[in-house]
């Protein structure tokens, strides 16, 4: 091989392993940079309040027993009026009063038993509803349900589908400040944790809310409810 030939080799070995040098530094660099910049804590924030619920549904169920299935019937309807009677005197809206059909059952038919002889042949179970946004005028309503039971009303309760039901839905007039503040409260607590580290707090990551969540607040105030919401918020540190 030439002078010249070698030079040129040397040349071109020399500027291939500058340059892989050069590709080599730039990963590395770039690496460190992603590295950096991957450097992150996920935090939880929580907002909580309670708020009072903004419709009632209060069923009110009777029972009546009768050997004639007509007097039955008869005696159904003369307790509906006067269960509708009351809840009118007592300030409740016609319009919030329903009434479901009778569950009658004749007994003597039943398939089941040991054939004894019953007091009543038939029997039926009957709900009127009350559905209603004021919360206070029915639950005064309520404490005055004794005054059924002096006019002969046998009302029952302990049924599930005799539950009194508490419902909330201006959920969607809250979320908004509740996901700030629960956003709020989330920083709060990565700032805590980038000092602890000697780090700044940067920008956010990624953030993803939770399910809201509406319970009673407790068992005796079923018309107060709990919202609950905890985000997760991952922010990026910053040295």
């Amino acid at each position: 091989m030439t002078g010249h030939g070698r030079s040129s080799a040397l040349i071109l070995g020399g500027l291939l392993a500058l340059g892989l040098a050069t590709l080599g530094y730039l990963a590395g660099d770039t690496a460190l940079r992603i590295k950096q910049l991957d450097r992150s804590v996920t935090v939880k924030g929580l907002s909580e309040q309670e708020h009072p619920a903004d419709i009632v549904i209060w069923p009110i169920q009777f029972a009546i027993a009768d050997n004639d299935l007509g007097t039955l019937y008869a005696r159904v309807d003369d307790g509906v009026a006067k269960v509708t009677a009351f809840l009118t005197a007592n300030g409740v809206a016609a319009a919030d009063i329903s009434r479901a059909p009778p569950a009658v059952t004749d007994r003597s038919a039943q398939q089941y038993g040991g054939g004894e002889r019953v007091e009543f042949r038939y029997t039926a179970l009957q709900s009127v509803t009350v559905y209603s946004r004021d919360i206070d005028g029915v639950r005064q309503v309520m404490a005055r349900l004794s005054e059924l039971g002096r006019q002969g009303i046998a009302v029952t309760g302990g049924d599930y589908q005799a539950q009194t039901q508490y419902l909330f839905t201006r959920l969607n007039a809250i979320k908004p400040a509740m996901i700030e503040e629960a956003t709020r409260n989330a920083r709060a607590v990565a700032e805590k944790f980038a000092a602890d580290s000697d780090s700044r707090l940067g920008k956010i990551r990624s953030a993803a809310q939770g399910q809201f969540s509406i319970e009673d607040r407790d068992a005796n105030n079923p018309h107060i409810k709990k919202v609950r919401v905890v985000s997760t918020v991952d922010f990026f540190l910053v040295d």
